[in-house]
């Protein structure tokens, strides 16, 4: 199954529904990063949720950031993704390794601990829309029911999940949102939770082979579900060594000055995708005679 995100409503536009499988996306982000497998599922849940929050937005150029930070060993994870199914991420710490807790499960609330989770929105005006919550559980999806729920207003429910090999590479991985509109009725809302309590997890769900829509299939039974749209996803990252070169020009003279003074090859790695790129003594020079 490619990765891709469906979108659509359910009980004439009450409901605003999200689904997406995600599989070659996290484990794209695994091998970049060498995650551990705790990592790896709290970075996955993290990218799926970025696809489908991308996929709110309204202009082409418009960019999502969703921030992470807590006192867990993990410390941090950052995700982007754009309106056109594309998202990159990584973790501060890639090789946490943790007991299972205590459902059996990847500890990903103990590898996140207590902290803040941030969704930045740039939408190409002056000031990007910044919203902020404190954790709830570390566990991602509960974390984001609750944002959306407290800092836009918007009550909702988010589903997340990857499923790993014993191998350690990725197994399943994706996920849903769904979210009820202002004038939703109590017999939609009653109906919807419902649904939810005897929906076992998005994971299972997956493996047993169903797609995103089956599972808004299955999430939204009695609602007449509508799809107005599919999404290809991918784990996509716009680094360059143009970027990167105005990464170094950005540490400021002093800097640039110092690592030609070491008269040795810098190397520096993409934070989103590893790539390295490679800058010799003469490349730093010209830089630093450029831009100083």
């Amino acid at each position: 199954m490619e990765d891709y995100m469906v979108r659509g409503t359910a009980a004439d536009a009450q409901i605003r529904a999200f689904a997406c499988t995600t599989k070659g996306v996290v484990e794209r982000a695994r091998r970049a990063h060498n995650t551990s497998p705790v990592v790896t599922a709290a970075l996955g849940r993290l990218l799926s949720a970025g696809i489908m929050m991308g996929g709110m937005l309204k202009g082409e150029g418009d960019l999502l950031t969703i921030q992470v930070k807590g006192d867990g060993p993990v410390k941090g994870l950052t995700v982007t993704a754009d309106a056109r199914g594309n998202v990159k991420g990584y973790p501060v710490v890639p090789d946490v390794l943790l007991a299972a807790n205590a459902a059996g499960k990847l500890d990903v609330g103990g590898a996140v601990g207590r902290g803040t989770l941030s969704v930045v929105r740039d939408l190409g005006m002056k000031e990007p829309y910044v919203g902020q919550t404190l954790l709830q559980t570390g566990e991602i999806a509960e974390d984001l029911t609750y944002y959306f729920t407290v800092s836009e207003q918007v009550p909702s429910s988010v589903g997340l999940g990857v499923l790993m090999e014993r191998s350690n590479t990725v197994r399943q991985a994706g996920g849903f949102i769904l979210q009820l509109m202002p004038f939703a009725e109590e017999s939609v809302i009653d109906r919807l939770e419902r649904n939810l309590q005897g929906f076992s997890s998005v994971t299972s769900v997956l493996d047993a082979g169903n797609t995103p829509e089956q599972m808004l299939d299955i999430l939204l039974e009695g609602l007449s579900f509508r799809m107005t749209d599919t999404v290809p996803a991918a784990f996509s990252c716009d680094c360059s060594r143009e970027k990167i070169e105005k990464v170094l020009i950005g540490l400021g003279e002093k800097e640039l000055r110092s690592m030609i003074d070491e008269g040795k090859e810098t190397e520096v790695s993409c934070s989103f995708c590893g790539a390295r790129y490679t800058f010799g003594v003469d490349r730093l020079r010209q830089l630093y005679r450029e831009s100083f």
